[in-house]
């Protein structure tokens, strides 16, 4: 495994306590960096810490604005500021076509995949700029890019992550700060095991390379994007689709 130099930074994971998250948290902090997770679930939090010691968490609604800011302040009073924010955290619902879908499930989608990313940011990203360092991994989806029927919601909440992502990027463009969003495909994680065969057969047949990503290769990516040598990257969104988007 190649490796990133991370040592001495300061990486807040939202939704790190499993799955994509933790895997990104894994990878950093093999590379010597200060993890701080953000996440909803109290239980799986404390039982990720109790493993990890050296972590520091906080138990973080990304949909309120308050408990973000919260988290913020108490990273910032302990460690002096934050270098890596990865927004992992993220919540795809039931498949509804449209007509038919819950409006209060509609809120729900959009609130965890994308208010959540504009709260984490609105609340990180201006402490970066005042240090004069910073870098921010958006975690969208291929559904964000391609739509993706029955799940209308979660598509158009990932495509706002990747044209948020997007648009904040030039604005902080002078203050060292580099802000991208990867763009997986279906990768092997609980969420995606709970599927029916049926669903997962036909999610593997969209990717060329014929298999699930893995977590710990968008860990790799989220990796580079986070470090130093990421430097003329910024407003980029990365695929991570097995061969399944080439543009």
């Amino acid at each position: 495994m190649n490796k990133n130099d991370h040592h001495g930074k300061i990486a807040v994971i939202t939704g790190g306590s499993g799955g994509i998250g933790m895997a990104i948290a894994l990878r950093l902090a093999s590379e010597g960096a200060q993890i701080i997770l953000w996440d909803f679930d109290a239980t799986r939090l404390s039982a990720v810490i109790t493993e990890h010691a050296d972590w520091r968490s906080a138990v973080v609604d990304v949909t309120d604005n308050a408990s973000v800011v919260a988290a913020t302040k108490a990273a910032i009073a302990e460690f002096g500021r934050i270098d890596i924010l990865v927004n992992s955290a993220g919540f795809s619902g039931s498949n509804h076509r449209m007509e038919d879908y819950p409006l209060d499930l509609w809120d729900k989608v959009i609130a965890i995949n994308l208010t959540g990313v504009f709260l984490t940011c609105k609340a990180v990203v201006p402490e970066m700029a005042r240090t004069g360092y910073g870098r921010v991994v958006n975690i969208a989806s291929m559904a964000g890019k391609e739509g993706v029927p029955t799940v209308s919601c979660y598509s158009a909440a990932k495509a706002g992550v990747i044209a948020f992502t997007k648009a904040i990027a030039r604005e902080y463009l002078e203050q060292n700060i580099c802000i991208n969003s990867v763009a997986p495909s279906a990768v092997e994680t609980e969420l995606l095991k709970q599927m029916a065969p049926a669903t997962l057969e036909m999610a593997k047949s969209k990717i060329p390379m014929g298999r699930f990503g893995r977590p710990d290769e968008v860990a790799a990516m989220i990796s580079f994007l986070s470090s130093d040598d990421c430097s003329f990257s910024t407003g980029a969104v990365f695929d991570l689709s097995g061969g399944r988007a080439t543009y």
